[in-house]
């Protein structure tokens, strides 16, 4: 498991650099027509919160204590759960195993696999590739991947999942061509949908349908403007800058045998399938630390400039009634008050995740779980300590899910 080895190395090597290296990044010039990105900026000064007082600290402590022993050590979870307070970490804890055949204890620095909050990371790549007017949002999708077969599809329908494109698993699974000795890439998805003209599920922006495929593409768009591996890009634009550390893309012939392990519910290790090659919808290894630090850049207007998370952080879909919705790359929960939560959980193979960028409170909640466990997403309602929103605290008695 030679990535959970040699982090530790590599985070001190990179914490020693860090001063040295400061005033040479302040003075970098960016070329205009370089791929877009950002120098590292130390985002957790860079945003402003005011000081938490010692009581406000035990509250939050004591009351993310009090939930992490009720519900996770309860639950027997394996992963880590992180709270923060005005950028400040109020409560973290790690348990249980990144491998239990080779007996690898999960810390704060095991990268593990975070599901569908990996899109929140996908739409921030987008999103910068915006704000450098490489791409629009309402852009044909075809005009950048001149295969895609949907002609009024945009960049935008792509992101707050008004596209109506299927999930490519289930089509995969209807036409009979999953393959699982071989995954299928992102290319092949696309490849899939241009030559068998793929049915839409729904015509185009009449309404929400999450799918996969959406962010699958997006990917794509990633890759075509970038003209690089979407890994690399993804490490040029966002994991270096914001100094993410301990987070990668999956790469399947590259690190299937070396991350972190996940596990069903009975603790059976989840063995890789046909669609375990394809990013962009999720396969981002990542640790809460590394989170916080988004969490954090995505306050500054350096990191994402406040016109575009004005149309980022909003709400697309109102066909139905009710105050679930959807941004670009984030949920959220509006509601009648004029508040709005953005989160995103996420869920893949034995792998459950959270992720709360409370705005309002400047608060954060970043769970991570490598053994199928319910039990996770019950962190979401630490979100009701805030008088903000109609949420329910966690009940020891009722654990539920938060979609």
């Amino acid at each position: 498991m030679k990535i959970l080895s040699v982090i530790a190395v590599s985070l001190a090597l990179t914490l020693a650099s860090c001063g040295k290296e400061t005033s040479k990044e302040s003075t970098k010039t960016i070329d205009p027509n370089a791929p877009p990105r950002y120098d590292s900026i130390d985002w957790g000064s860079e945003t402003k919160h005011p000081v938490l007082t010692a009581e406000q600290l035990e509250h939050y402590k004591s009351s993310a204590t009090k939930f992490y022993k009720e519900f996770w050590e309860r639950s027997n979870v394996s992963g880590g759960l992180l709270i923060a307070k005005n950028g400040k970490i109020v409560f973290e804890q790690y348990s249980g195993l990144a491998s239990v055949e080779k007996n690898i204890a999960i810390t704060a620095e095991t990268p593990i696999h975070i599901a569908s909050i990996s899109k929140v990371l996908t739409s921030m790549a987008i999103l910068k590739l915006v704000e450098k007017n490489k791409i629009q949002l309402d852009q044909k999708v075809n005009s950048i991947l001149p295969t895609f077969p949907y002609e009024e599809t945009t960049i935008r329908h792509l992101l707050n999942h008004r596209s109506g494109l299927p999930n490519y698993a289930n089509v995969l699974w209807d036409m009979k061509l999953e393959d699982r000795e071989n995954p299928i890439t992102n290319q092949q998805v696309l490849d899939v949908f241009a030559e068998h003209k793929v049915g839409l599920v729904r015509n185009v922006n009449t309404g929400f349908f999450y799918s996969n495929t959406n962010y699958v593409m997006l990917a794509l768009i990633v890759e075509k403007i970038q003209k690089m591996p979407f890994p690399q890009a993804m490490k040029y634009m966002i994991f270096d800058p914001v100094g993410m550390s301990n987070t990668f893309i999956f790469e399947y012939d590259k690190h299937k045998d070396e991350v972190s392990e996940s596990y069903g519910y009975r603790g059976t290790k989840w063995a890789w399938d046909h669609l375990d090659k394809t990013y962009g919808d999720k396969n981002v290894y990542s640790t809460p630390r590394d989170l916080l630090k988004l969490d954090q850049a995505m306050y500054s207007d350096k990191f994402l400039p406040k016109k575009i998370k004005d149309e980022a952080f909003k709400g697309y879909s109102y066909e139905s009634k009710g105050y679930k919705n959807y941004g670009l790359g984030m949920r959220m929960l509006e509601y009648e008050n004029g508040e709005r939560l953005l989160y995103h959980n996420g869920w893949w193979h034995g792998n459950n995740t959270v992720f709360v960028h409370d705005v309002r409170n400047s608060f954060t909640i970043i769970a991570l779980g490598n053994k199928q466990n319910k039990s996770i997403y019950s962190a979401f309602r630490l979100s009701g300590l805030h008088e903000t929103y109609p949420i329910k605290l966690p009940n020891k008695d009722s654990i539920d899910n938060v979609d």
